[in-house]
């Protein structure tokens, strides 16, 4: 992957952000960090859109609907959706490894698979990637993969800074 351009940046109107705010709210445990928070896009040319915030890519597209990207997840916390790896997965998933089952000690019992989700590391709890989940929450103590890498600590996304 090349170095990620941003093709276009436009500030989204008021119901346009309170739609994407509404959809990141139920991940958080304090909402009002997102209350009054005015949002642009920023269209680049992977397969994922950004949503800026003071400039800033703390939410992404992914298939579709509004997440966090890991900057987000370090600024915000999210406490739903989170899949907890032991720190022998670190090291593979900060070089954008899928995340393999038995490197998961814990993840949220609520997602389901095509859930975008954060990967987090169990000492920290700091955000190392988001990703799509390819199995409930439920499941992911197993074996196989478990969660798909879409960005990562590190990244070209991880190094953009508005």
């Amino acid at each position: 992957m090349g170095i990620m351009k941003i093709k276009s940046r436009h500030h989204l109107k008021g119901s346009e952000s309170k739609k994407i705010l509404r959809v990141i709210e139920p991940f958080l445990e304090d909402t009002d960090a997102l209350k009054g928070l005015s949002l642009e896009v920023a269209e680049t040319d992977q397969d994922f859109d950004l949503i800026l915030l003071k400039g800033r890519p703390v939410f992404m597209m992914i298939e579709g609907r509004p997440f966090f990207t890991v900057r987000g997840a370090l600024e915000f916390a999210p406490k739903k959706r989170v899949v907890v790896v032991d720190s022998g997965a670190v090291s593979f998933i900060v070089n954008g490894a899928d995340v393999m089952a038995p490197g998961i000690v814990d993840a949220d019992p609520d997602i389901v698979a095509g859930d975008a989700v954060v990967v987090v590391e169990e000492r920290h709890n700091k955000p190392l990637a988001v990703g799509v989940a390819l199995l409930p929450g439920s499941e992911m103590r197993g074996s196989g993969k478990a969660v798909r890498s879409v960005h990562h600590v590190g990244d070209d996304l991880w190094g953009m800074d508005g």
